[in-house]
C-alpha cells in the first residue's frame, strides 16, 4: 500500500494532507525519514509520525456534530481559540473534521478518522452536496437571486451554479434567510458569493452535508452515524 494512502487509512489526515507530511519529513518507515509518497508499505512494516507509531487498521468512528458558533473547525489553533476538538473529547479515537466551518457559523460537522472518505468527501470532483442558511442583510431581489444561482464572481473566479431560495424575509429588520445548495467548496464561499450581489452574511448555518442534517442535536452535542449512514457516504464517494 502506497504510504500516503496508509496514512489515510490509519486516519491519521487525509490523503493530501499525508503526502504534505510525508514531504515535510514527520514519516518514518522502519526508523528511516521517508519523503516521497508512493513509497510502499508492506505488512509488518513500522511507521512513525513525529515518533508516534501510526496503525493502519484502528477501528473507524463517525461522528456528526452540531457546531455551535465561536469553535474553529481544526484539531489545534496556535492563538489558543476553543476548537471542535473539545466536544468530542470523550471518543476514544484520532478524529479530524471533514472539511472546514468558519467560526462563526454553526451547523453540521463530520468528524472521522476514515481518512480515505474525509479526502472524497472534501474532494471537487466527487461535488458533495452542502446545503447553507444564511441570513443576509437587505432584501435581494429575483434579478440578485438569479446571479446568486448562476454563478457571481469570487476572488477572479466565477462559483459554480447553486441552488437558491428565499426562505423568507423580514421588512422590519431588513434582513433576508436565504437557501444556497453548493457542490464546490470554497473558503468562505457563501460570504463571498452574498458580498457579491451586495448583500453580506449576518448568520449562518449549514443544514446538511452529504445527506446528514443535525435533526434534533442541540449545538455542541453530537451522534454516531448509523451503519445506514456510514453505506451512503461510501456510496456517495464511490469507496
Amino acid at each position: 500500500m502506497r504510504l500516503a494512502k496508509y496514512l489515510a487509512k490509519a486516519g491519521v489526515s487525509s490523503r493530501r494532507r499525508a503526502e504534505s507530511m510525508i514531504r515535510e519529513g514527520m514519516v518514518k518507515v522502519n526508523g528511516l525519514v521517508v519523503e516521497q509518497p508512493q513509497v510502499k508499505v508492506e505488512a509488518g512494516d513500522s511507521v512513525t509520525v513525529n515518533g508516534k507509531l501510526v496503525k493502519c487498521f484502528e477501528k473507524k468512528h463517525y461522528i456528526l456534530l452540531n457546531k455551535p458558533p465561536g469553535y474553529i473547525s481544526t484539531v489545534h489553533d496556535t492563538h489558543r481559540r476553543p476548537t471542535v476538538m473539545s466536544m468530542v473529547e470523550d471518543v476514544d479515537a484520532r478524529l479530524y473534521p471533514v472539511g472546514r466551518l468558519d467560526a462563526d457559523t454553526s451547523g453540521v460537522l463530520l468528524m472521522t478518522n476514515d481518512g480515505e472518505l474525509a479526502y472524497r468527501l472534501t474532494h471537487p470532483s466527487f461535488q458533495v452536496k452542502k446545503i447553507y442558511h444564511a441570513r443576509v442583510k437587505g432584501l435581494p431581489n429575483r434579478k440578485k437571486l438569479k446571479q446568486l444561482s448562476e454563478g457571481v464572481n469570487i476572488g477572479g473566479e466565477r462559483s459554480a451554479r447553486a441552488s437558491v431560495r428565499l426562505l423568507n424575509v423580514s421588512v422590519e429588520n431588513n434582513t433576508a434567510l436565504l437557501e444556497i445548495t453548493l457542490s464546490e467548496g470554497r473558503k468562505r464561499q457563501v460570504k463571498k458569493m452574498c458580498e457579491a450581489i451586495n448583500h453580506p452574511v449576518l448568520k449562518l448555518h449549514r443544514e446538511r452535508f452529504a445527506g446528514l442534517s443535525s435533526g434534533d442535536l442541540l449545538e455542541g452535542s453530537y451522534r454516531v452515524l448509523t451503519e445506514k449512514e456510514i453505506k451512503n457516504l461510501y456510496r456517495l464517494v464511490g469507496l
